[in-house]
């Protein structure tokens, strides 16, 4: 689909951070006094110095109800959201406008599938939601008893399209973002790619029926998807963004969600391999950071870890960094209010100034981490699983050598201090671990057998991400936490492979295998 120069100009514009906004909190944020609900939503947008370019709004009560006046889906009658509709206040018309009157860009983004809610907010779990009821076939078995909506069904489609339609007539976004992170799968599972023109054909009738929205505007409006963070991951879920790119259909790829491992470059030379129509410039790429179902081990993390993350995608490449699940407002706005701080980060607010540019992020210290795998049962296929990761691994007790990634995109040459940490399950006081960076052998420089870190559960199952999690560490832990200084010239920028031998000489349980829990290295300017 040919672009015009405003849509381009508009696709190209500058936009450091995306907030993307679950409004849906209920019993916490709902209240009947919308202007405080508002200055809340505001509260990290509004400090000065924000990098906040655009905010994305969202609010689910299902995968059939609608949060907003609408003629399409029905208005689920929500306890929580009741008291606004009594007073003839759309909250989303309002949150619209007061997201212009910031001079931010705004969108909506639409979660393609959703686990069902009653108007008590609870999961419907006695009986089927009346869209996935009254229409069988529009849905897949999964995760979710009710089933997930599935996009191989012609008339599911041309339901979303028309959802949609009325969403762009209705409110003045400048885009939709089409989320497919919330949920999967929405294809039959072990048919995703063969099945993927199911996908394919609603991003083609979603851009054209916004184009025809904007014709009778008079201004464009922007089309973009949240996909998982590689091609080869969009590829198992059945999305297939490279012909996306090709024809044109969207201008903004969200990549991610709860993954630190942004495959950013080889997005970027795919999509530009795929080609395309002339005058459409190849979607820009924002990857995203969930921290609510967070990377595992690494859940409202300082705020050294976040400029780590956040460093490493802009330095591949990306246009910029969206955050989803991340605090409303400041400590004091949560207390203040009495609300629960179930996202309240102190990392939060400070990175909302620095995280949007190189430049704001050159010379700070930074803590880079290796990635771990995690339980996420919300999903079925690729996206959010983070089950490819090498860690938590377990050392041989033979001396077998281990290897590990740790990537460092940004430029630490200058650091003063730089430091690779691991953190160890079993080991027992004889244990050590030979380590080497890269080509390079590195000395211990302390050991803490006293270590503990809340988010690790070892030998314990871990729960899944954002739920259950304790905020205090098991006092009868057994951690050991190493460190190692390492020398600027042994890192390289990119990969850096880190290489671990278990050195046990002392008695130890039969089957008491060591094993790494994390691998991370600081830089300290």
């Amino acid at each position: 689909m040919p672009m015009d120069p405003a849509h381009r100009a508009a696709a190209e514009r500058k936009r450091r951070i995306i907030l993307e906004y679950d409004a849906y909190d209920p019993g916490e944020l709902l209240g009947t006094d919308f202007d405080k609900w508002l200055e809340f939503r505001f509260g990290l947008v509004d400090q000065p110095g924000s990098q906040i370019d655009a905010i994305m709004w969202e609010m689910h009560p299902g995968s059939d109800h609608a949060a907003y006046p609408s003629d399409v889906l029905p208005y689920p009658g929500l306890n929580s959201l009741q008291s606004w509709f009594d007073q003839g206040i759309d909250w989303l018309e309002r949150a619209v406008d007061e997201t212009r009157r910031r001079g931010l860009e705004v969108w909506w983004t639409h979660r393609i599938s959703e686990a069902d809610l009653d108007a008590e907010s609870n999961l419907m779990m006695s009986e089927r939601a009346p869209l996935k009821a009254a229409h069988p076939d529009w849905t897949i078995k999964s995760w979710w008893w009710q089933g997930m909506l599935n996009l191989a069904s012609p008339g599911l489609r041309e339901h979303k399209v028309e959802v949609l339609r009325e969403l762009a007539e209705r409110y003045d976004f400048d885009g939709i973002q089409i989320n497919y992170a919330r949920h999967l799968p929405v294809l039959p599972v072990g048919r995703q790619w063969e099945l993927r023109e199911g996908p394919t054909d609603l991003m083609r009738k979603v851009r054209a029926a916004l184009n025809d929205v904007a014709d009778a505007r008079g201004r464009p409006i922007l089309l973009g998807a949240k996909v998982p963070e590689s091609v080869e991951g969009c590829r198992v879920d059945g999305l297939d963004v490279c012909t996306w790119a090709k024809e044109g259909l969207v201008d903004l790829l969200t990549i991610g969600s709860r993954t630190f491992t942004m495959d950013v470059q080889g997005f970027r030379q795919q999509l530009a391999d795929a080609g395309g129509v002339a005058e459409q410039a190849p979607p820009k790429l924002y990857p995203c950071y969930d921290d609510h179902h967070a990377s595992d081990g690494y859940r409202h993390v300082p705020l050294q870890v976040v400029r780590g993350v956040a460093g490493n995608w802009l330095a591949q490449g990306a246009d910029g960094v969206v955050t989803f699940n991340w605090s409303n407002a400041t400590p004091e706005m949560y207390r203040e209010r009495g609300i629960p701080a179930m996202n309240l980060s102190d990392a939060h607010a400070p990175a909302y100034l620095e995280i949007g540019e190189r430049g704001t992020l050159a010379g700070k210290d930074a803590i880079f981490v290796t990635e771990r795998r995690g339980v996420f049962p919300w999903s079925e296929g690729y996206f959010c699983k983070n089950e490819q990761f090498a860690l938590p691994l377990v050392l041989r007790n033979d001396g077998t050598e281990s290897q590990i990634e740790t990537r460092i995109d940004v430029d630490v040459a200058s650091a003063a201090n730089l430091v690779l940490a691991i953190v160890v399950h079993g080991m027992q006081p004889d244990d050590r671990i030979d380590v080497s960076l890269n080509d390079t052998e590195l000395a211990l420089s302390e050991r803490d057998d006293g270590h503990k870190d809340p988010q690790i559960y070892t030998p314990r199952p871990q729960p899944p991400a954002g739920r259950g999690q304790s905020k205090a560490a098991d006092p009868e832990q057994r951690l050991t936490l190493l460190r190692y200084a390492v020398a600027p010239p042994s890192l390289h920028r990119g990969p850096n492979q880190v290489h671990l031998r278990a050195q046990r000489t002392g008695p130890y349980p039969i089957g008491a295998d060591l094993q790494v829990e994390k691998v991370e290295i600081a830089a300290r300017f």
